[in-house]
């Protein structure tokens, strides 16, 4: 069971490698949770359901910096869910998240609270990624949509489209709606879930969470150390268009290694971290994930956050088995973040 007295102990496991989570939605989200856990929420396997459990995900869609800004009615879980339950005609008996990392990991916990539902222990993913479709369900053949998207000042929207167009078409509604929207997605049975799931991720965090656990309890599939140093330079984009590989704002940041064999460590960026080359030999590569943390204070580094003369360690968790696959990489490796290696 996840109750109040759960809630730090998974919002404490659920930061741990997540970037690119805004404090002040974040804080938001914890509030949020703790504002609707009356009743703890009952923590489930998903082999454990009815086979014919129809399982919802639940997902923030849009900017967190947006969510922290421009803040909740308090009802887009129940009226997601419950837009998606009248379009297929039957209730939904569980939620599910769609990944882990900070707000995603609490706003399933909100939605199960408020509608009274299990919440599956596992995820779509067993790390993070930026689009919708980047899932363990849709490389197990699972739709995203049908798919309700709740915005925050009463809005709602059925989404109905190709698996390969739902992030282009949820893009401009996501603007409409301020920047952030809830969404309520990948419908599918218990017995589909637990084929298509991360299983058991929920539990990892919740003990991740716990003072003096270390780091690595919340990477399910292990993590390993690549150096620690300090950020000798920060390399925005050099006005390459689409086509070309490295990204945009900043594109890479190399860190002078600071014991070993003293390597120059590149990072290269589109959204988060996806290549590491040392000494120009490739490293480590998405779809593993790939970390900063502060040397400081433990806390994961933004890409964008990241300056010259901070020291970092910088630390790779291995992604999923479904990954590693061929359709995995094709839907989350190099190329998928538009570098073609």
């Amino acid at each position: 069971m996840i109750g109040r007295e759960e809630l730090p102990v998974l919002a404490a496991g659920s930061r741990l490698f997540a970037t690119g989570a805004a404090e002040s939605s974040f804080q938001l989200a914890v509030d949020w949770a703790g504002a609707v856990l009356d009743t703890p929420v009952e923590l489930v396997a998903a082999g454990d359901l009815p086979p014919g459990t129809l399982c919802v995900a639940v997902s923030l869609v849009g900017s967190t910096t947006a969510l922290g800004e421009q803040l909740p009615e308090g009802q887009e879980p129940a009226r997601a869910v419950r837009a998606l339950e009248r379009r297929l005609g039957r209730r939904a008996g569980a939620v599910v998240a769609l990944n882990l990392a900070a707000e995603n990991a609490l706003l399933p916990l909100i939605a199960a609270a408020s509608l009274g539902l299990p919440l599956v222990d596992g995820d779509g993913s067993g790390r993070v990624f930026p689009l919708v479709e980047q899932t363990t369900y849709a490389l197990g053949g699972v739709s995203s949509t049908p798919l309700a998207l709740a915005g925050p000042s009463g809005e709602l929207v059925l989404l109905e489209t190709a698996p390969d167009r739902v992030e282009e078409t949820l893009r401009p509604v996501v603007l409409s709606f301020g920047g952030w929207g809830l969404a309520a997605c990948y419908p599918m049975e218990a017995a589909e879930l637990a084929r298509v799931l991360v299983p058991g991720t929920v539990s990892l965090l919740l003990e991740a969470g716990r003072p003096g656990a270390p780091r690595s309890v919340a990477a399910p599939y292990g993590v390993r150390r690549l150096c620690e140093g300090r950020i000798v330079a920060v390399e925005g984009s050099s006005g390459h268009g689409a086509d070309v590989t490295l990204p945009s704002a900043p594109s890479s940041i190399v860190v002078e290694e600071s014991e070993g064999l003293g390597r120059l460590v590149r990072l290269e960026a589109h959204n988060e971290i996806v290549l590491v080359l040392a000494d120009g030999a490739a490293v480590a590569m998405a779809p593993d994930q790939i970390c900063m943390i502060s040397s400081a204070d433990g806390v994961v580094v933004d890409v964008d956050k990241a300056s010259q003369g901070m020291r970092v360690e910088v630390l790779v968790l291995r992604a999923a088995p479904a990954w590693h696959t061929e359709q995995g990489r094709a839907l989350g490796g190099l190329r998928a973040f538009g570098v073609p290696l």
